[in-house]
């Protein structure tokens, strides 16, 4: 069974006003004509509805009531009511039509994706995402008198396990911890800073317990030393009768990181382990 509208003879499947197109509220039984073969086979006259429309705007109303509504046009034009406008509102826009007026957007999140992933910007610039960054200090963590001091750290790491029975390795966390410290002190002793105390928690470090650290100094080492190997024996010598020696060659440390950090030609050393 159909019904449709009486006021605008829209045609509707289920008796439910109100009109969808019009609001009018009551419907009525559309006329239904069996075909000449089969009693079976129905279709459903629902009849030609018309619309007032107004020449000057186009806009339609469902009764001869002028002036328009839109623009006050005194004349309404009667037409044929089609749904062709009603089936270009239904159509369903493809993916990349919905997506074109972002794709600006896209590449400016896939560019800032591609510096953080090839490592061009650091993670560790964006709140809450990598290691804290070390305070400022004076000096530089990179050279001493042209020896590379992250290449003596490597040194002081295989000077130190000579000296253990059970090895430990050398930790990216713990590493970036002793870097903290050892800048934080000597930011403290050489600018009158004050530094924010970072816990461990906050280096990705997997230590059961505190660590264990400690700071030496070796002082002119630029005109005392020659090369990296010489620098890491007499850092590694100064470590291992510091207060924590005895940390170093024994204990149930599995890790350890170590970090220099040279000011005036003094070289500043933070051990840590745990």
């Amino acid at each position: 069974m159909k019904w449709r509208c009486t006021w605008c003879g829209k045609p509707h499947e289920e008796n439910d006003p109100p009109c969808d197109n019009c609001g009018h509220n009551k419907f009525e039984e559309a006329i239904v004509r069996e075909s000449d073969d089969t009693a079976a086979s129905r279709t459903v006259d629902t009849g030609t509805t018309y619309v007032w429309k107004c020449p000057n705007c186009g806009r339609e109303h469902v009764k001869n009531n002028p002036p328009c509504s839109r623009c006050g046009n005194p004349d309404l034009e009667k037409t044929e009511q089609t749904y062709d406008d009603v089936d270009q509102e239904l159509d369903t826009p493809g993916w990349l039509e919905v997506a074109k007026p972002y794709l600006p957007v896209f590449a400016v999140v896939g560019i800032v994706f591609l510096l953080f992933a090839t490592g061009i910007i650091p993670a560790s610039i964006l709140p809450g995402i990598g290691t804290p960054t070390p305070p400022d200090a004076p000096g530089n963590g990179s050279a001493v008198a042209g020896i590379d001091l992250e290449d003596t750290e490597e040194v002081v790491h295989e000077r130190l396990e000579a000296e253990r029975d059970d090895p430990r390795s050398l930790d990216a966390g713990l590493a970036a911890f002793a870097e903290y410290q050892n800048r934080a002190l000597i930011a403290i002793e050489y600018d009158d800073a004050d530094p924010d105390g970072v816990p461990l928690s906050e280096f990705d470090v997997d230590c059961t317990a505190e660590p264990e650290a400690g700071q030496v100094a070796v002082p002119d080492a630029g005109e005392q030393y020659t090369d990296e190997a010489a620098l890491g024996d007499a850092v590694a010598e100064r470590l291992l009768a510091s207060d924590v020696g005895d940390e170093i060659i024994g204990g149930s440390a599995t890790i350890e990181g170590v970090d220099l950090h040279q000011v005036d030609g003094t070289v500043y050393v933070v051990y840590a382990t745990c």
